[in-house]
């Protein structure tokens, strides 16, 4: 991952592309970053965390540039998000994600909503990096809601 990275800034120096190369050395610098607190080289999944919480941060200034009605910058971070997502694992489908909540329900067998950091915890490592945990979180709460 951290390899493709490197080659995926050097392309972009050579082709100009501005704004891919000012994305993918916002993740290279913040990858650094990561290894110097850790002190070693990061794995793939670790990586694959940084780029989440990147995306995760431009989704939510999105809404706050909704809300003063910048739309420059709404479509600045919708764009840096796409470049984002092409490092990211295969995101899986509200349908996949539904089955594997109903796997953790049958596993767990909740009885009420304090059980929903069982379910979460269950779940997290399956779905880390391949599904958005904001969403996980609300199908879970929704099953739990209706036991």
């Amino acid at each position: 991952m951290r390899e493709q990275i490197l080659e995926d800034l050097k392309a972009a120096m050579k082709a100009q592309e501005k704004d891919k190369l000012s994305v993918i050395r916002m993740i290279k610098g913040a990858i650094q970053m990561e290894e110097l607190n850790k002190k070693h080289q990061l794995s793939d999944d670790e990586v694959i965390s940084i780029i989440a919480k990147q995306i995760k941060s431009r989704k939510e200034a999105i809404v706050e540039f909704e809300k003063a009605n910048r739309t420059d910058l709404v479509d600045q971070n919708k764009h840096e998000i796409e470049i984002l997502n092409t490092y990211m694992p295969e995101q899986l489908s509200e349908e996949e994600i539904i089955k594997v909540i109903d796997e953790a329900f049958a596993k767990i067998n909740p009885t009420s909503e304090r059980d929903m950091g069982k379910i979460i915890g269950s779940i997290s490592p399956s779905l880390k990096g391949k599904a958005d945990m904001g969403l996980v979180s609300k199908l879970v709460k929704e099953k739990l809601s209706n036991l």
